[in-house]
């Protein structure tokens, strides 16, 4: 069972592990272009969340059908279901775009930005989602890949797209300038449009990552959608919106939370926002562990639970719990260590590096039993109950974090590092939850989506 979670855990791994490298890259170097610019950047970042969490949703429900589908040994309906994922790229690409692009004026008002920074946070946030066609189609095309098993080819994709932006960050961020190389003047061409170059270069990489994934699934042997019609197939589409409405949900009010969180932040000024920005890029490489074992362990569950085997399941289960608080104790304590020089590669404002290397020092402790969070919701959602981690969430991200954000942050003006105490809490809240409702057996749902 370990040999088969890492087969499937380790390209999702390197994926989002590339992904982060670029996340790093990008807010390093839009971070010589100042704090101001490296505030105007991450103000919108919780919408991101929000559209990309939306979308995630919809492939959660195709993931849950499919990867039962051929553990029942049913091709015919995972390659039906993988035509009517295309119909759903289509109907939620087209409508975020819309949506995205003409809110675009008025995200950075509604986020509480630095009035000086919002109409740079505007452009940024335009650009940047002009292509929301593209990155649903990466996205959901991607889980339909992985519920059949494929990770690679999405860890493929995601290569191209990583280098793809990074080449075109370097022409379109910086202006014409002179370097020095090896004893000589060399000169380097650039558009130099600063943080719009940046936005310019992410957008460009997205579309090029939703065709390669397009193209793949289309010709995948497992589960090509070719010969196979997009029109609505309620004998599909059913049962899968029926796992993924609740988990859609579930992702617009986290990320919506998210948003209120961001916002509150905000409003203490460039420099905890700058912090908190900078925070969040590097915390998100220390969760990589996390959520490529919570796809490996979704699709084995959902394999395991179409072909009733319950012994592979409760095997999944005790095998990714105790390797996942392994891999993320190495990871929290990485992140304890390493904070400050870290936070160090993306600002030399040394009250941002100070603010930054504290929360993530607190966060770090908490990682462990937020990766044993992140697993056993995974496994509930392979198996089709996706209204368990709905409640769990929801409570946990409006009932302790944003509540305790507004008191701590709002009504006694405690700063970043409460705020940050708040969003820990909420972490052990949904390990606590998990835990509690894997003990008690209380997580199967009663029928499978396939009968």
């Amino acid at each position: 069972m370990l040999w088969l979670v890492a087969s499937l855990a380790w390209p999702t791994m390197l994926e989002q592990l590339m992904q982060t490298a670029v996340q790093y890259i990008d807010t390093a170097m839009v971070g010589t272009l100042g704090t101001g610019a490296t505030a105007a950047v991450g103000s919108t970042s919780t919408v991101n969340w929000l559209l990309g969490s939306t979308l995630s949703a919809l492939g959660v429900g195709f993931l849950a059908y499919i990867s039962q589908a051929f553990g029942k040994g049913d091709g015919e309906n995972a390659r039906r279901a993988s035509a009517q994922s295309v119909l759903a790229v289509l109907v939620s690409g087209v409508a975020f775009t819309v949506l995205a692009t003409g809110l675009s004026p008025f995200v950075p008002v509604w986020m509480q930005v630095d009035p000086q920074i919002r109409s740079a946070a505007s452009g940024y946030f335009l650009i940047l989602y002009s292509t929301m066609l593209f990155r649903a189609a990466n996205i959901i095309f991607g889980t339909v890949l992985r519920a059949a098993g494929d990770t690679k080819t999405p860890m493929f994709a995601g290569l191209a797209v990583n280098v793809l932006n990074i080449i075109l960050n370097y022409f379109l961020i910086y202006p014409t300038r002179t370097a020095v190389i090896f004893g000589g003047e060399v000169v380097l061409h650039g558009a130099g449009w600063g943080i719009n170059g940046a936005a310019a270069a992410s957008a460009a990489a997205y579309a090029l990552g939703g065709i390669l994934v397009t193209a793949a699934l289309y010709r995948h042997k497992r589960i090509s959608f070719k010969g196979y019609s997009i029109k609505p197939d309620m004998s599909v589409l059913k049962p899968c919106l029926k796992v993924a409405f609740p988990n859609m949900v579930q992702r617009f009010l986290i990320s919506f939370g998210y948003v209120a969180f961001a916002s509150m932040i905000n409003s203490l000024g460039e420099i905890s926002s700058a912090a908190h920005t900078v925070a969040n890029t590097v915390e998100s490489a220390f969760y990589i562990p996390g959520w490529g074992m919570q796809t490996a362990a979704a699709t084995i569950a959902g394999n395991a639970w179409g072909a009733g085997d319950d012994k592979k399941l409760k095997s999944l289960v005790k095998t990714t719990t105790i390797a996942e608080f392994a891999l993320m104790a190495v990871s929290g304590g990485a992140l304890f260590f390493t904070a400050p020089y870290l936070a160090g590669l993306f600002s030399g404002d040394y009250a941002v590096l100070s603010l930054c290397s504290a929360v993530l020092k607190m966060v770090a402790l908490s990682e462990p039993f937020y990766g044993i969070a992140i697993v056993l919701e995974g496994v509930i959602q392979g198996v089709g109950n996706t209204k368990t981690p709905f409640v769990f969430n929801v409570l946990g991200m409006w009932g302790i974090r944003i509540a305790g954000t507004f008191v701590f942050v709002r009504l006694l003006s405690y700063g970043l590092i409460s705020a940050w105490g708040c969003m820990i809490a909420h972490n052990i809240f949904l390990f606590i939850s998990f835990t509690a409702v894997f003990l008690s057996g209380k997580w199967r749902p009663k029928s499978r989506l396939l009968q």
